[in-house]
């Protein structure tokens, strides 16, 4: 257990209404997002029959998300108690977990927006760079990149004792950064790698997938756009707090100890890390409500496969209307063309 001289002193457990408001989120989280995302993979495994690559990418994504949901119970048993019961190795590891799963999330997003892309703007080329094959390796490679980049949350996060608003001492598992350098390293890297270009390649993709849509001479009704652009939204709104705590951190860091600056930078961090941290996981329970808001039509149709016929990229016209429909395959995209 390490007391030693930290830039980053103070907790996330440090500010009672924080932390408390942080567990209520966590606990409400938990219990929507475990039953829900295990819901998603057992839709897909159990009852779709052909598995698009925005499917697959989307059971990888539930996948990633439901373990996720599952580590919740650590975090909402540290912020009632308001400290550190589980020890050094399951602070380091919790916390690798949780970092790779925002890597995870984001960068299986961003894949899921460069394949929509291509369907839409290139989607003669699609076959060639859209394989089941090279799917799978690029899933895989996907994995090891984000356990790689990881790392620093593995490396920067110790057991250590602290001293609350009051004074007392707690055990916190907290970062260990020693030197200012090091908040500034793995706070910049965490959001540049994580959110800023992840979310530049994916604005880019839909500028090109709205271009190629307005140069149509006939209406679409395009589903896997939509629904990824709103997992995109959504992504985005739950962890932009986060990146930008990390930001205003990494602000803090230029400043002299002694700054007036620094002193009203670190108390933003600190009053907001917890809660900002549990909107972040909001993220990986918000999906599953999506999915069921989107597929709402199949409902009382297919009852508990709802889900599976949403993924399946099914349509229907309600209008009456002769429609031409295109399967959302690994080679193709639903659309209705009437």
């Amino acid at each position: 257990m390490k007391n030693n001289t930290n830039p980053e002193s103070n907790s996330v457990v440090s500010n009672d209404f924080s932390t408390s408001f942080g567990a209520l989120i966590l606990g409400l989280v938990c219990l929507l997002g475990v039953p829900g995302n295990f819901f998603i993979v057992w839709s897909i495994l159990a009852r779709v029959r052909r598995r698009s690559v925005t499917t697959i990418l989307i059971l990888n994504l539930a996948c990633a998300d439901g373990f996720l949901m599952i580590l919740t119970i650590f975090f909402i048993v540290y912020l009632a108690k308001q400290t550190w019961v589980f020890g050094n190795p399951l602070c380091k590891a919790l916390f690798y977990l949780c970092n790779s799963n925002m890597y995870a999330s984001i960068f299986l997003i961003t894949l899921m927006s460069v394949h929509r892309m291509v369907a839409v703007v290139f989607p003669m080329k699609l076959p060639s760079v859209a394989s089941r094959k090279i799917v799978r390796r690029v899933i895989m490679g996907m994995w090891a990149l984000v356990l790689l980049i990881a790392i620093p949350s593995l490396v920067f996060r110790d057991v250590r004792i602290d001293k609350d608003e009051q004074n007392k001492s707690r055990i916190v598992c907290a970062p260990n950064h020693t030197l200012p350098r090091h908040v500034r390293f793995q706070y910049a890297f965490e959001t540049v790698s994580g959110f800023i270009l992840p979310y530049a390649i994916i604005i880019t993709c839909y500028v090109l997938i709205l271009r190629r849509l307005r140069q149509t001479t006939f209406r679409r009704k395009i589903r896997s756009e939509k629904l990824i652009l709103a997992i995109v939204v959504m992504f985005g709104a739950f962890w932009l707090p986060y990146h930008v705590i990390n930001m205003i951190q990494v602000a803090a860091m230029w400043y002299p100890a002694d700054s007036p600056t620094k002193k009203i930078l670190d108390h933003i961090t600190k009053s907001s890390r917890a809660i900002t941290s549990s909107l972040a996981f909001i993220s990986s329970c918000a999906n599953p409500v999506l999915y069921t808001f989107a597929g709402k039509s199949y409902i009382k149709k297919n009852g508990f496969t709802f889900m599976a016929k949403l993924f399946e990229g099914a349509t229907s016209d309600h209008s009456g209307a002769k429609t031409t429909q295109v399967g959302d395959t690994d080679t193709g995209y639903t659309a209705a063309a009437t």
